[in-house]
């Protein structure tokens, strides 16, 4: 970040993570504000500037046909992780929206899951552009089951008056 000031929903985050249970009813919390989520349960287990990741557990609720988790909640897994990224990284003058993203079924997801996002390059704050978002979801034994490429247009927040 090129300001020192913390956006709010990572003083947030750092707020609650301390406390037990905190995790948890901090990602309830954001449900609360972006419902589309809550239909995967997710966990934000750390987040920090170019860091975040997101647990999801396997239940039926997010399984397909065969069993295995479906491509659109690993889809939800790796927009949330990647906005949150994108929201605690990016300058508190700038603003973000999801652009488009492209992703890769690379093996069955059998297991619960967990999602990183990072950063695939530290840009030029001072023009609007692309900002891109790598996430990769991972099984319980570490392998990569999925990949998503995400381009989030960043661009400074119009002046009030």
């Amino acid at each position: 970040m090129s300001k020192s000031v913390t956006p709010p929903v990572l003083k947030a985050y750092q707020a609650l993570s301390r406390r037990p249970l905190g995790k948890f009813i901090f990602s309830r919390g954001l449900c609360l504000k972006a419902p589309y989520f809550s239909s995967i349960k997710p966990l934000i287990s750390e987040l920090r500037p170019a860091y975040c990741e997101v647990q999801m557990s396997k239940r039926r609720a997010v399984q397909n046909h065969i069993g295995t988790v479906h491509a659109i909640a690993m889809c939800n897994m790796a927009e949330l992780s990647g906005g949150l990224m994108t929201d605690v990284t990016i300058p508190t003058t700038h603003r973000w929206i999801p652009k488009g993203m492209t992703v890769e079924y690379l093996k069955k997801a059998n297991t619960n899951l967990k999602a990183i996002a990072q950063p695939e390059a530290t840009p030029d704050w001072s023009v609007a552009q692309d900002y891109w978002v790598k996430v990769e979801v991972q099984d319980t034994a570490g392998e990569i089951v999925f990949r998503a490429r995400i381009a989030m247009w960043v661009s400074p927040k119009k002046s009030a008056g």
